[in-house]
């Protein structure tokens, strides 16, 4: 076989009809005519290899490239290359395939769809609020940057990186949770065979720690101070008044007491049902109600009767109340500030229901928080409803004896 160099692959002339040249031992250039019958300006040159099938036996082809965008010596490196494996009985062809839609799935498979994936089955499992803020996080200081990205190729020092700023900024809580968001999203690539292992894995060690603080709460001996401040307040409109009582009595979560529907209370039986999606853990809870609690519900119809909601919206009245509305009036008009938020109401009915004696788990339940203890939790199958109207009763009658104080 003569020699084969650039100028002479450079210089072949086209014929009429289409050739091979044969270059190396299994490569080839296949030249076409410029003008034919069917087509006019069709020709060019372009590499092909030819082989046996390491199995089969049967003659196959790979269309390589054309010239000279791929250049004489990088044709004769990659045939060289399928010879390679062809001695270890690797088919070219199929490897070249199998790489390709490699490839195109580490493309189809960029963080922000697997993310997507992930989210579609996580918020089936908390609250529409909780749901919404953890998207949000994500869209605001991940997406942006690591949402095109093959979720495969994604390192641990490149998320940290992204994550400095916010330590910058001391916005530790926004990191701990979006570690949480990210850690989570990782383990469901790997769950579904994606990736092989999380490479993000316990990454908040990698930031100065969060300290947990406290939502600000007062002291049970305060709340004749606080119910006697809500009383006397003239600027605060009565249904807010309302709200907060009725989330004092029913020790509900500021989201959930602000949300109550009338279609929820069941005056009949004195039940409140709340849907497990308005629940932070996604599960119904059922309140005891009171028969303050009730009082509260039946001075509330004047004000909202024929609406969906209990509390309706200042500026929708077909809408709820803001759920930071309570919140509002205790830091602004009862002068609360830094004393005292909404989700802190909870922390006084808590503490005075343990200081008096009654059983962590039903207070527990009362709150709606999820058992600690696992194996318990995964055998009891109720909510100690009847267990906890007792509990409901005293906690209302103390509220009322402290209006008086």
């Amino acid at each position: 076989m003569a020699k084969i160099t650039d100028k002479t692959v450079q210089h072949l002339k086209y014929k009429d009809k289409e050739y091979n040249l044969t270059v190396d031992n299994g490569l080839y250039l296949r030249v076409r005519p410029t003008k034919s019958k069917k087509k006019l300006n069709a020709g060019g040159k372009s590499w092909q290899f030819k082989y046996k099938h390491p199995i089969s036996n049967k003659d196959m082809k790979i269309s390589m490239g054309a010239y000279p965008e791929l250049t004489l010596q990088e044709a004769k490196a990659i045939a060289a290359e399928y010879r390679k494996q062809l001695t270890l009985g690797i088919d070219p062809k199929q490897d070249l395939e199998e790489k390709l839609i490699e490839e195109q799935r580490k493309y189809d498979d960029s963080f922000k769809s697997i993310a997507t994936e992930w989210f579609e089955r996580k918020k089936k499992s908390v609250s529409e609020f909780h749901a919404n803020r953890v998207w949000r996080t994500l869209e605001k200081y991940v997406l942006s940057h690591l949402g095109s990205r093959p979720i495969a190729e994604i390192t641990r020092r490149e998320a940290i990186t992204i994550l400095r700023p916010l330590e910058k900024d001391g916005k530790l809580s926004t990191i701990k949770r979006i570690c949480q968001t990210l850690n989570q999203i990782m383990e469901f690539a790997v769950a579904s065979d994606i990736i092989q292992a999380n490479p993000l894995t316990k990454m908040i060690g990698a930031f100065e720690k969060h300290e947990v603080t406290h939502m600000p709460s007062i002291r049970p001996d305060m709340l004749g101070e606080l119910l006697f401040k809500l009383e006397s307040n003239q600027t605060i409109q009565n249904k807010t008044k309302l709200l907060i009582l009725w989330q004092l009595h029913t020790i509900a979560r500021p989201k959930e007491a602000a949300r109550t529907r009338w279609t929820d209370i069941d005056l009949e039986n004195r039940v409140w049902t709340i849907p497990a999606e308005e629940m932070k853990r996604r599960r119904i809870h059922r309140v005891p109600l009171t028969q303050s609690s009730i009082d509260i519900l039946l001075e509330m119809k004047r004000y909202s009767e024929n609406r969906e909601f209990v509390f309706p919206g200042e500026r929708n009245r077909n809408n709820h109340a803001s759920v930071y509305t309570a919140n509002a009036a205790l830091k602004r008009s009862l002068g609360f500030k830094n004393e005292l938020v909404a989700h802190g109401l909870r922390s006084i009915a808590s503490t005075a229901l343990h200081e008096n004696g009654f059983d962590t788990l039903l207070i527990e339940a009362c709150l709606s928080h999820l058992d600690q203890n696992t194996t318990r939790a995964s055998y009891l199958r109720t909510d100690f409803l009847e267990q906890r109207k007792d509990i409901m009763c005293w906690w209302s009658e103390y509220i009322t004896k402290s209006q008086g104080n």
